[in-house]
């Protein structure tokens, strides 16, 4: 008997980080599958989603993990994946698990009128930012939606000079101060590592068990 793979069910926004994780750390026996991105403009889609895609997938993997935060549902993915048996990475929001959750209420408390971009918001701040709230064709409502902003602090997975200049033009477009911060992938790859090894550990023994 072989070992079967497992599945981690991402959002949209994090799959590239997600794959990366798994490439570093030569985690092969692991498959994903995405929602939309969007869904963070309705979360509360993303629960009934995340049930949809566990049903629907849990007979070819014995394991399931969920690369989602809480992500404005209320806690209602929590009340999902507590009747499937299902696991998800822990926050209330991916800046929270890049920048850990310590990391994360240190950089509020220090300044609570703070906008915060990921390198997936960074590279789509135009379609998602700029277009998405309206501001290329109001630009009156610039100051609706940040004027009670003060700084922009862009949560670096990934940083280069290329990204750290796009920041700066961003804050700089919305009227804030920038403010760089490397995270790396944070606890997204400490968890995801973790509960993928686990995972194959737990299968192995089985296999050696019935052999």
């Amino acid at each position: 008997m072989e070992a079967q793979k497992m599945l981690v069910i991402a959002c949209g926004a994090i799959a590239k980080e997600v794959i990366a994780v798994l490439r570093m750390n030569g985690l092969s026996h692991v498959d994903v599958t995405c929602l939309p991105a969007e869904l963070h403009n309705r979360p509360e889609k993303i629960a009934p989603l995340v049930r949809e895609k566990i049903r629907a997938l849990r007979e070819r993997y014995p394991h399931i993990f969920v690369a989602y935060a809480d992500c404005g549902t209320g806690g209602l993915l929590d009340k999902v994946l507590l009747e499937e048996g299902v696991e998800r990475i822990g926050g209330a929001h991916c800046y929270e698990f890049y920048a850990g959750a310590d990391g994360f209420a240190a950089m509020g408390e220090q300044e609570l009128g703070t906008f915060y971009l990921t390198d997936f918001l960074l590279r789509h701040f135009d379609r998602l930012i700029i277009q998405g709230l309206g501001i290329d064709k109001n630009p009156e409502l610039l100051p609706v939606y940040f004027g009670n902003y003060k700084k922009l602090m862009y949560l670096a997975q990934v940083p280069h000079e290329a990204s750290e200049q796009a920041a700066r033009s961003a804050a700089l477009r919305l009227g804030l101060v920038c403010e760089i911060h490397t995270t790396g992938y944070g606890e997204l790859e400490t968890r995801l590592v973790a509960v993928t090894r686990s995972a194959k550990q737990a299968q192995e023994q089985v296999i050696q068990w019935q052999n």
